[in-house]
């Protein structure tokens, strides 16, 4: 598969990573993977209240990650970013971006997803937040919530901010071929895994390929009773 027209910064000495913690489940438990089984799943990280603008951050930002069901399958919906904007062109993100002044992560998520593709915030029900992360290029502090819609949306992506939508089943994401990991050695920082996602017209990694690995790693494993498989 040829890469898309993204720049991915890989290091000279970036090796293959290991497995993710999904990879040992049997068939059965990575399908089935409906909005029920995520609503379940978020339940088990504590309420969904938006958070505080955190005022250490230089770049605070948010982004929604907007599901919604068909055929008993949660898909999730993600933006391929325009080559007009002045960074991470090209990059598959969710909808989000940086806070206005005095504005609140969620209220910025649901903004920033009106202003990207036309969801409407009445249509989204928030099931609860992912843990916030901080990128390494820009560093921006994320705060990522989980939404759900009632059923496939009409997208209208803005032009200026988003080149392309799609939408993508989360059990699709668990086929090994899909998922990689990689050991890249960052300055200050070590050797910290890179989460990659090959789709068929597009690869996620970075800030959205973490958000969509704690996301996947939650909703696969959560409920299980006894000991996490063991990698093959």
């Amino acid at each position: 598969m040829s890469e898309p027209p993204q720049q991915i910064p890989r290091p000279p000495a970036a090796r293959p990573g290991g497995p993710p913690p999904w990879s040992a489940l049997a068939p059965a438990e990575r399908c089935g993977l409906g909005l029920e089984r995520v609503r379940a799943a978020l339940r088990t990280v504590g309420p969904s209240e938006p958070t505080e603008r955190l005022p250490f951050a230089a770049s605070p930002a948010a982004v929604l990650i907007p599901l919604f069901e068909e055929d008993g399958e949660a898909r999730v919906i993600l933006t391929r970013r325009s080559p007009t904007l002045r960074s991470h062109t090209h990059q598959v993100s969710f909808p989000g971006g940086r806070l206005d002044e005095d504005e609140a992560p969620l209220d910025a998520a649901l903004r920033e997803a009106g202003e990207e593709v036309g969801l409407d915030p009445a249509d989204i029900e928030i099931l609860g937040q992912l843990t916030p992360l901080a990128t390494l290029s820009k560093g921006s502090h994320i705060t990522p919530f989980v939404g759900v819609l009632a059923g496939r949306p009409v997208l209208h992506p803005n032009p200026e901010e988003v080149e392309h939508a799609f939408d993508i089943a989360l059990v699709e994401l668990l086929d090994e071929p899909v998922y990689r990991e990689e050991l890249w050695e960052v300055a200050g920082v070590g050797e910290r895994p890179m989460h990659f996602f090959n789709l068929p017209h597009d690869i996620v990694w970075g800030a959205t390929a973490r958000i969509l690995y704690e996301l996947l790693e939650l909703v696969t494993l959560s409920g299980r009773t006894g000991p996490p498989p063991a990698a093959p």
